[in-house]
């Protein structure tokens, strides 16, 4: 259940030329985190990304991506009815709940165990006048404030391979010091691949990382904008 420490308020989005935004508070109209990290990829990224497409095929490379995003989408509404009401719910009989069902039982397991407070669920955050985001939890973990991202994946990650989501992570914590005052040191991924192996990976960004982190997040931002300016 929801224990209300900071005045969260919900942002409006949109989408401008297939990409997603937020309207700010004063009006204003901002990229989100993912728009600015996914439009300021390596090259390297990117060639790995139609790569992959060509080997697999396209319409099948679609499909993956299709199902990935359709799991991703359960995945999130069963921890946030969790979040929200400390009951999943019932998975019902369709297969796709099913597997997101038990997907979102292994990170209640796994993860949950340490998040003795919960602050808030999709929760918008923004830096005025640059970007805004949704983070997927806020809460207390292990006595600290923490961002909390859930992420599924296809099969077991390496961590060098999530750059992008530490990224994700360091932008949701820049904004929510910036808008409520906090000091917040650590962002955590939870992670969970679907049965039958159904393997949990969880991820820690805090210390020097975090501040190297910082960094490369601005960084990209300042790409992004010289991109589009």
């Amino acid at each position: 259940m929801i224990t209300e420490k900071f005045p969260y308020i919900k942002l409006s989005r949109k989408t401008i030329e297939g990409s997603r935004h937020y309207t700010c508070p004063d009006g204003t109209w901002v990229a989100s985190v993912t728009t600015i990290l996914d439009r300021t990829k390596a090259e390297a990224s990117v060639q790995a990304l139609k790569d992959w497409r060509k080997r697999i095929g396209h319409a099948n490379a679609a499909d993956i991506t299709k199902m990935s995003a359709g799991r991703g989408t359960r995945l999130h509404s069963f921890l946030e009815k969790y979040i929200l009401t400390d009951d999943i719910g019932d998975s019902g009989t369709n297969p796709f709940s099913i597997e997101s069902h038990t997907m979102a039982n292994c990170i209640i397991s796994n993860g949950f165990s340490k998040v003795t407070e919960f602050y808030g669920s999709e929760i918008s955050l923004h830096f005025p006048q640059l970007y805004a985001g949704t983070t997927d939890l806020i809460g207390l973990y292990e006595g600290e404030i923490v961002i909390i991202d859930f992420k599924q994946s296809n099969r077991k990650k390496d961590e060098s391979w999530i750059d992008d989501y530490f990224l994700q992570l360091v932008a949701y914590i820049e904004s929510h010091d910036y808008m409520y005052n906090t000091k917040i040191t650590r962002g955590i991924i939870m992670m969970c691949s679907p049965p039958p192996n159904m393997i949990y990976q969880q991820f820690e960004i805090s210390g020097n990382k975090l501040e190297i982190y910082k960094d490369k997040w601005w960084d990209r931002l300042e790409k992004y904008y010289s991109k589009i300016l």
